[in-house]
């Protein structure tokens, strides 16, 4: 809490994720909706977010400049040059600059700063929006340990969160970033799985969900690996080892580990293509 006190947190995009990101913010009490800024194109957004929250809403990314200390940039990756381009010559070396877009290195988003603001980069997942990410981070060249701090204050208003060198954000993004779809692939298809043996769906889907949802949470609060999780819900010739035996026949494990190196190097040819390295995809 303390890394942000008394700071004002200005958010240039109020759409999903940056909304997230300000709802969790006040929620938790780290600041005082007073203290937050967002700027965004749409009247409506502005409005919701204004009379929801109580934060202030403007329609002009450069007064939020001038007057945040914390910027956050949660505006799409083909945005971002326009918006630095904004504002880069309102920023100041005690602020600290985050972004969450996508795919854009720090030395691009430096290059648009053009000047030596702390800049540090985020790669956020979906289920924020439900105050239940998982995100990473990585520092860029001027930016230190108030930097870093100032990030994980924001940041875990709405998740777990983990510090990395910038060159395991392509690992993060397969992993965490495309992660939730993984996720729902297997909710929906152990729901499906249901049906197939007779349960109505609407309850097919309750148990996949919360099973799902309660398996994630006993390896976070058992602190336990998860293969000694596995073998507690094995007994000999029981119906668990069956499935199981039946998961690892069809390759299920193997699968998923190279849908996260694939969504990896994915992400290493976008990030490569969007800084102007990568040649054509």
């Amino acid at each position: 809490m303390g890394a942000l006190t008394g700071l004002k947190v200005g958010f240039v995009g109020g759409g999903a994720m940056g909304g997230a990101l300000i709802t969790g913010l006040v929620r938790s009490g780290r600041v005082a909706p007073d203290q937050v800024l967002v700027s965004d194109l749409s009247p409506e957004r502005r409005a919701h977010l204004s009379q929801s929250l109580g934060v202030k809403a403007l329609a002009d990314n450069r007064t939020l400049a001038r007057e945040a200390e914390v910027v956050v940039l949660a505006v799409k990756p083909a945005q971002m040059r326009a918006v630095l381009g904004e504002i880069a010559d309102l920023l100041r070396p005690e602020q600290t600059l985050i972004s969450i877009a996508a795919g854009v290195p720090l030395e691009s988003l430096e290059e648009w700063v053009g000047q030596p603001v702390p800049v540090v980069r985020v790669m956020p997942n979906t289920p924020a929006l439900v105050g239940e990410g998982a995100s990473a981070y990585a520092l860029g060249r001027h930016a230190g340990e108030r930097d870093a701090e100032r990030t994980e204050a924001l940041l875990s208003a709405v998740s777990r969160v983990i510090r990395v060198q910038e060159e395991l954000l392509d690992a993060v993004t397969g992993l965490s970033g495309s992660g939730p779809a993984y996720v729902y692939l297997i909710i929906e298809a152990l729901a499906e799985g249901g049906v197939r043996v007779g349960l109505p769906w609407k309850e097919a889907l309750l148990l996949a969900t919360q099973t799902v949802l309660g398996a994630a949470k006993m390896v976070l609060v058992a602190e336990e690996h998860p293969s000694v999780l596995k073998d507690r819900v094995m007994t000999p010739a029981g119906t668990t080892v069956e499935g199981l035996f039946v998961l690892e026949e069809r390759g299920v494990r193997a699968a998923f580990m190279e849908a996260v190196r694939v969504a990896t190097l994915r992400s290493q040819a976008l990030r490569l293509s969007s800084s102007g390295k990568g040649g054509k995809e």
